[in-house]
């Protein structure tokens, strides 16, 4: 079924928007135009790429080790199905993903130093504050017994998408060059954190719950996020000491992980070892200089230079690579969708610049999870363009163009995926 919005080729938003990418790669404004009356969005996005418009190998836009490259991995598990990004980072392949949820071998990794590896038995967490009516230490096993919560939820960095802004926009963010594989879906294990707090006796007066981790090497002496206490309080805002059926990975943040759904994944502090809750506002670098959204659509907030970046925005994204290069004929091409408001109610496609038509949705959205879809492509040789749109039970949908922001955090408007079919 198709209705009668227009996708790049067509007029409005749309078209400036392409004209921006294009121009900012030295794109001629006749040559745009002539582009565009000889094959639409496909042929201009074709024309931007690089190597894959001239019949060569399509190159990906973030980079990767070299093949038999001695490198220091700091990490626990195998970097290989990843694509590296320096020492922190290892972005997932959405093309590797087979069902709803993600395998623990194939889940993202974002660190702010290298993984460490903390003995359980050793491991305390602290909750302190003056809005708490005492101080409270736990061991691991005193957390374990605590009644559990489990729940379904995507986890997503809050750069992911960011290199985007480059190719749609022709602006590049300062940051990790993240594509679309900053994200995860798991089945997360823990107790809720309010039990915690409960505890340690919090009081009507708390504001600010900070989270801050035992990853020493990271900025501040341990990486932290400041939650109002109303969503520290939020019965979907667990402690996490399981992943996907096992006990949580060293990478994850073994022995216990904050999971704070729908929010950025630096909200979500691994190695969590303290919790302040204060019955005053908290600035931390993350909520003042890092976490931020700076530019001129986004005017400072409190002691932040711009506005601090909490809450996710509603996603999609193909499982493909790229650039992707597929055979010709009928395709089946699926994704992943998900929003921080509501359901996924609807995802749409459009090839090539026509119209956008519905895909099918997979499956019942459970929890917190993202949703799979699905559509069949009738993919004729040559370079096309493959864009997807969601929108959620509550109405929000992917804009048509983001406002740009230093740290590129939070795009989500539609993305021309470029794909070489042969």
């Amino acid at each position: 079924m198709k209705d009668d919005a227009r996708g790049p080729a067509g007029g409005g938003e749309d078209a400036e928007g392409l004209w921006e990418y294009a121009s900012a790669r030295g794109m001629s404004r006749r040559h745009f135009l002539r582009l565009m009356v000889a094959g639409g969005a496909a042929a201009v996005v074709a024309a931007c790429v690089g190597p894959s418009a001239l019949g060569g190998t399509p190159q990906p836009i973030a980079t990767e080790a070299a093949p038999g490259a001695a490198v220091r991995t700091p990490w626990f598990k195998d970097p290989a199905p990843f694509i590296r990004h320096g020492d922190l980072g290892l972005e997932g392949r959405l093309e590797n993903q087979q069902g709803l949820i993600t395998p623990n071998d194939l889940f993202f990794v974002r660190n702010n130093s290298a993984s460490i590896d903390v003995k359980a038995s050793d491991w305390r967490l602290s909750v302190e504050g003056d809005a708490v009516a005492e101080a409270l230490e736990l061991t691991y096993e005193e957390v374990r017994s605590l009644p559990s919560r489990t729940l379904v939820s995507y986890l997503e960095c809050a750069g992911n998408h960011r290199a985007l802004f480059d190719v749609v926009q022709g602006r590049k963010a300062s940051g990790t060059q993240w594509m679309t594989g900053a994200v995860g879906n798991g089945e997360w294990v823990g107790v809720a954190l309010r039990d915690v707090l409960t505890l340690a006796g919090v009081h009507a007066s708390a504001v600010s719950v900070l989270l801050a981790g035992l990853d020493a090497d990271s900025p501040e002496g341990g990486f932290r996020y400041v939650l109002p206490a109303e969503k520290a309080m939020d019965p979907d805002t667990l402690l996490a000491y399981a992943l996907n059926g096992e006990t949580l990975p060293k990478d994850h943040g073994f022995p216990l992980r904050a999971l704070v759904p729908g929010w950025i994944g630096s909200a979500s502090i691994k190695w969590l070892g303290r919790i302040v809750v204060s019955s005053q506002p908290l600035w931390t670098r993350n909520n003042t200089t890092s976490y931020v959204l700076i530019g001129d659509a986004y005017p400072p907030e409190g002691e932040a230079q711009g506005r601090p970046v909490s809450e996710q925005v509603i996603k999609s994204a193909l499982a493909l690579p790229w650039p992707a290069e597929l055979a010709a004929g009928k395709r089946r091409i699926h994704g992943y969708a998900h929003s921080p408001h509501a359901p996924i109610a609807r995802v749409q496609w459009s090839a090539d610049g026509g119209g956008w038509s519905d895909a099918e949705t997979l499956g019942r959205q459970v929890e917190r999870s993202w949703a799979q879809f699905e559509f069949v492509w009738e993919a004729e040789r040559g370079e096309r363009v493959l864009m997807t749109r969601a929108t959620d039970a509550a109405g929000n949908t992917q804009p048509g163009r983001v406002p740009f922001n230093e740290k590129g955090y939070l795009f989500n408007q539609p993305a021309p995926h470029p794909v070489r079919v042969i």
